[in-house]
């Protein structure tokens, strides 16, 4: 039983080394998406407001979903999250 246990402590570690090279070549990947993520969670908290301030009733919550969706496709994230919303409103 130990056996199992060390061979799959060693493929463990093995993963582990290749996801790190794996996201030191891909640095700049995480990067734009953090950068994405952080600019779409501003632009929907100042849609809201901007929609609050014209008495439209329609808001995007920020949370994983819509954070995760913004970072995924950017603008056009930010487009679909409204689009559904505004969909829902109608």
């Amino acid at each position: 039983m130990e056996l199992y246990y060390g061979i799959g402590a060693i493929a463990g570690i093995c993963i582990l080394v290749l996801l790190m090279g794996v996201m030191k070549q891909r640095t700049q990947i995480v990067f734009i998406f953090v950068l994405r993520c952080i600019a779409g969670s501003v632009g929907i908290s100042v849609a809201n407001e901007l929609l609050k301030s014209q008495g439209i009733a329609v808001s995007a919550g920020i949370n994983p979903a819509t954070v995760l969706t913004v970072g995924i496709l950017g603008i056009c994230g930010f487009a679909l999250i409204y689009g559904i919303l505004l969909y829902k409103f109608l």
